[in-house]
């Protein structure tokens, strides 16, 4: 089977452009290609990539599991675990880790939780 070469055809499109234009050009292409990925990204989650995220934020597996489940069960993971933790400890005024220890002793949950209401996430 021979492959029908429709190159000449295709390039009619872009062949008047300077390389300027062409590397604009690429560079719209290539957005339009990486934003579906980046929207879902911010859209979906799991905690498997909440626990990762915890993990490089310099907690142990056994915190960021303990961490990830209260978010799930405190209906918070949407928001993103490392960010809960984050906004935690920024309007508390603590360290990070510090605040997601709390977390993980069972503390500071309804803080957490007022952080969030109303929808505001970032």
């Amino acid at each position: 089977m021979k492959r029908q070469d429709d190159y000449k055809v295709r390039r009619q499109s872009v062949a008047g452009l300077t390389d300027e234009q062409l590397e604009q050009r690429f560079w719209e292409l290539a957005n339009k290609l990486v934003d579906p990925l980046l929207q879902m990204g911010v859209e979906y989650t799991s905690p498997a990539i909440e626990r990762s995220v915890l993990l490089r934020m310099g907690f142990s597996s056994i915190e960021a599991k303990a961490i990830v489940d209260g978010c799930i069960e405190r209906s918070l993971i949407g928001h993103g675990a490392g960010n809960v933790v984050y906004r935690l400890a920024k309007s508390a005024g603590m360290e990070i880790r510090d605040a997601g220890l709390a977390l993980v002793e069972g503390r500071l949950w309804d803080d957490a939780e007022n952080l969030f209401k109303g929808g505001e996430d970032r």
